[in-house]
């Protein structure tokens, strides 16, 4: 399944996080929350993989990565863990139809399980500049 480039392999992965938890907010707020189960088991079942896809010196200029992920890999290791098993309680919550549960659990899943991720281990993206009117 995967290239054998580390960092193109945890990419695609992580696109496809991207992907399903859009598709996860865009079904809570059309008002299906019950809809994301199948999207919240892909969360679960990638973030399963997410350490493997960080070894040792996979470092590159094409990563966002941070070393810090290798200084602290109890700390990036928990973290995805964090993201499995939150995915796996909106899966729960969605299979129950509990729309109320899984509405209120994506309301702070970014910040709680994505963030956990991100904001310790990953490098942020350049902010975007407001555009500068002509003249």
């Amino acid at each position: 399944m995967g290239t054998g480039d580390p960092v193109a392999d945890r990419q695609r992965l992580m696109k496809n996080v991207g992907a399903n938890w859009a598709d996860i907010q865009a079904k809570v707020k059309a008002g299906a929350p019950d809809t994301v189960a199948v999207n919240a088991e892909a969360l679960s079942l990638h973030a399963q993989r997410i350490p493997g896809l960080f070894p040792e010196g996979s470092l590159t200029d094409k990563s966002k990565a941070k070393p810090d992920i290798w200084q602290k890999w109890p700390e990036f290791q928990a973290a995805a863990k964090n993201l499995e098993n939150r995915s796996a309680t909106l899966r729960d919550q969605a299979m129950a139809k509990d729309g109320a549960a899984v509405t209120a659990t994506v309301a702070n899943f970014g910040r709680d399980a994505c963030g956990a991720c991100h904001t310790p281990f990953r490098v942020p993206p350049p902010q975007q500049q407001p555009a500068q009117p002509r003249s």
